[in-house]
């Protein structure tokens, strides 16, 4: 018979505690969605840039200036979650898409609120949804989702 060798277990968590600042353009974009605005950077070249980024991604500028862009906009590309996790931003089936919002030359990835697959499209038109302005805290979360703009 060998002998038991007994495992030491013990619990870990790996955590990377830290904060922050946001500056002018994360900081501003935030204030925008409690706002209920979707903003974005204008980039060198005229380029405006959503979710907004402190730095031209093309020239490596900083970037200072803030412009307002949809509340619409198209979806460029999507996929059907039929089973939200315990975590997923909406509790029932959506589709994560990116959104070009109208005035934007680039995507932000979203959830959009559709009735099932058969109701996405590339190419459809979808709107902001924010959360209600008393729960706004100037996080990513308060742009709750987008809708097709024949539901809204």
């Amino acid at each position: 018979m060998a002998d038991v060798v007994e495992v030491f277990r013990s619990p870990h968590v790996l955590e990377y505690p830290y904060v922050r600042s946001t500056g002018p353009i994360v900081g501003g974009y935030l204030s925008g969605l409690r706002d209920g605005k979707i903003l974005g950077a204008t980039g060198a070249a005229g380029r405006v840039i959503v979710p907004p980024t402190e730095y031209d991604p093309d020239t490596a500028e900083e970037l200072s200036e803030l412009v307002e862009v949809g509340p619409g906009g198209v979806v460029t590309t999507w996929a059907w979650v039929s089973d939200p996790r315990e975590d997923a931003p909406l509790s029932e089936p959506f589709a994560w898409a990116l959104v070009q919002p109208d005035g934007a030359d680039t995507g932000i990835l979203t959830p959009v609120a559709a009735s099932g697959p058969d109701a996405m499209a590339s190419g459809m038109r979808v709107t902001a949804s924010f959360l209600p302005s008393a729960e706004r805290q100037g996080r990513v979360q308060d742009l709750r989702c987008f809708v097709p703009e024949e539901a809204s």
